[in-house]
């Protein structure tokens, strides 16, 4: 009898814990009052820390909005790029908030949410330069690069001499004193930049048409936390705030 009330007892806490056990994405993480964000902290303007210590940026911003629209509160957990997506097969976080482009090998093993910025490749010049208006004149020019980027691979496809440079802003500092004619660089880093400084004499003389997107990214099996967070991002749009929060960071619309 004793053996038979043991195994009946078991049974019955096994009975109870079943469907807690069971819960997964979105209802696990409503149970949990959480949602837990991986992030970096270190790169703005999407993902930084301001003066006071404070985790702040756009991706920081989108993520706090995901989590109020979702019920729950926000848990930042930061951590190196490197180890960011790895912890979301340890379940570490429940999604990366974090510029994750949107790529064919990532979604063979990830979910994503839909895209909620864009990116595209743009052509620098000082402002006074007419001379350049296209990628295709930048050949026989100088133009300011990482070596080893797609946009130093784009500019000397199109046929440009490259100076080497350590990233966006020797780059754009290259350009300004004349040192380079040009460089291709990121939209999002030219608004950025110009947010920061109205007035120095750079100005985008052309764009790719093609932008480059980032979404959340989630482990997969979890089509109801998808659906929910695409939800809440379209609701961010809809209502104004990823209006207000793109002013904000980058003083233009970063949807497209």
């Amino acid at each position: 009898m004793k053996v038979v009330s043991t195994i009946a007892a078991l049974l019955l806490a096994l009975s109870w814990s079943a469907p807690a056990s069971a819960q997964s994405g979105l209802a696990a993480i409503k149970t949990a009052g959480v949602l837990r964000i991986g992030t970096e902290g270190t790169y703005p303007p999407f993902t930084f820390h301001d003066g006071s210590g404070a985790l702040v940026g756009f991706d920081v911003e989108i993520g706090r909005e995901v989590a109020k629209r979702l019920g729950v509160k926000p848990e930042f957990m930061e951590g190196k790029w490197d180890g960011l997506i790895a912890g979301l097969d340890a379940s570490r976080y429940d999604v990366v908030i974090n510029q994750v482009g949107i790529t064919d090998a990532r979604k063979a093993k990830y979910d994503f949410s839909q895209p909620y910025i864009a990116s595209k490749a743009v052509l620098i010049v000082r402002a006074d330069n007419d001379e350049i208006k296209d990628f295709k004149d930048l050949k026989g020019k100088r133009s300011a690069q990482s070596l080893t980027s797609n946009f130093g691979k784009t500019a000397e496809a199109a046929g440009a001499e490259l100076i080497g440079t350590d990233g966006f802003d020797q780059s754009i500092q290259l350009v300004v004193n004349r040192r380079a004619d040009a460089t291709i660089n990121d939209s999002l880093s030219f608004l950025d930049f110009k947010k920061h400084k109205p007035d120095a004499p750079v100005k985008i003389a052309a764009s790719q048409a093609d932008a480059d997107f980032s979404g959340i990214i989630m482990r997969k099996g979890q089509p109801d936390l998808v659906a929910a967070i695409d939800k809440a991002l379209a609701d961010i749009r809809s209502d104004g705030t990823y209006e207000r929060l793109s002013q904000t960071y980058f003083g233009a619309d970063v949807s497209h």
